[in-house]
């Protein structure tokens, strides 16, 4: 199979879909790579890298239009959804129950879409979603605790405190793979946490391996609200598979909090979790409502490429040589958790969450098939 890795076009995206190693792998099975020329360049990997691994070097439309399989990070822009071809498979993140205009694009490709995030194990987890859930949780307290400096238009706090000083407080809404990561780094860091989800087992969990040493509640709009308005970061870190994000902060809840909080909204990529946010760039990351500071950038674990792009493909590349191997229908045949990837079918929208989010037809994956 020809496979093309083109490079990232969202601001300030350094990450790139696979690593040289990855190559490798994929030629050493009889497999044709084609890499756009600079594609790995932000993530440490120079073209030499990727020549030395068996790859081909291409311009741009040669490494979307030639290839059957497409493998990037990011969702497509419209110039790049233009050069897709009929027949061809995208795997990438893709996050299009917020993007009815990319979804329209894709179904008018006749392209089969799978999206990373929502591939899904039998138990539940997200494989692929959870390495960058993780880096966004990290860097979600980091990004919170840079904008509550006065220099960065925040309360002039030290989340940690010392001696003598209240700690900042933080609340962070999700207990999943982002949460629990963003609640790790605010513990770390000595702040107070207030931690809320649905699930209650999983706050158990929490309450334990931290040693109660953070306060766990059920989520419901009374604990969110008293959580929200007394915290100086609110990290939002919601997730519903496929899906758009719940609005669970209200604008109301906003305008109660202090002037110069922060709120950080992982969930923004999904059409965040917050009323008042909306998506941002590492260019331009930050805004202002009610005297709140708000970061929405949607490709966090971007700032960190090197991490991120490891992390990455340690997941994605056996999907990829799955489906370099059998085509794309073989292989979401054999690969159920693959198959809860699939978003589009060449027009159709086969992912419920994605078809419910825009009120469009939803079409089974196995009728397809």
């Amino acid at each position: 199979m020809r496979v093309g890795v083109p490079r990232e076009t969202k601001d300030r995206e350094y990450r790139v879909g696979l690593v040289p190693a990855g190559v490798q792998a994929l030629v050493d099975a009889g497999h044709e790579v084609r890499v756009e020329r600079g594609a790995g360049v932000g993530s440490g990997f120079g073209d030499e890298a990727y020549v030395a691994a068996g790859a081909q070097l291409v311009d741009t439309e040669e490494a979307w239009s030639s290839v059957e399989l497409i493998v990037k990070v990011k969702e497509p822009n419209p110039r790049e959804v233009a050069l897709l071809r009929s027949g061809q498979t995208i795997f990438t993140y893709l996050h299009l129950a917020a993007a009815p205009e990319l979804t329209q694009g894709i179904r008018d490709a006749d392209v089969f879409a799978i999206a990373y995030e929502t591939i899904q194990h039998p138990d539940g987890t997200f494989p692929v979603l959870a390495p960058m859930s993780e880096v966004a949780g990290r860097l979600a307290v980091q990004v919170g605790a840079h904008y509550l400096q006065k220099d960065r238009g925040g309360r002039g706090l030290l989340l940690g405190g010392v001696p003598g000083v209240l700690r900042g407080r933080v609340t962070v809404i999700g207990a999943g793979t982002v949460g629990i990561n963003a609640v790790r780094v605010a513990h770390a860091l000595g702040a107070e946490v207030d931690v809320l989800d649905i699930d209650l087992p999983r706050l158990t969990y929490l309450y334990d391996i931290f040693r109660g040493e953070l306060n766990t509640l059920y989520s419901n709009p009374g604990n969110i609200a008293r959580s929200v308005v007394t915290s100086d970061l609110v990290i939002g870190a919601v997730y519903v598979s496929g899906r758009r994000a719940p609005t669970l902060v209200t604008e109301e809840m906003v305008i109660k909090m202090e002037p110069g909080s922060v709120v950080v909204d992982v969930a923004v990529d999904q059409g965040g979790c917050v009323e008042t946010i909306r998506p941002t760039t590492h260019s331009d990351p930050v805004f202002k409502v009610h005297g709140v500071v708000h970061y929405g950038v949607a490709n966090m674990p971007g700032a960190v490429p090197r991490t991120s792009t490891f992390a990455l493909t340690n997941t994605t590349l056996p999907y990829v040589q799955k489906i370099a191997e059998l085509g794309v229908e073989e292989a979401v045949r054999e690969t159920p958790e693959l198959a809860l990837g699939a978003n589009i079918w060449r027009g159709d929208v086969v992912c419920e969450g994605v078809a419910a989010s825009l009120d469009l037809p939803y079409r089974r994956l196995a009728g397809l098939l």
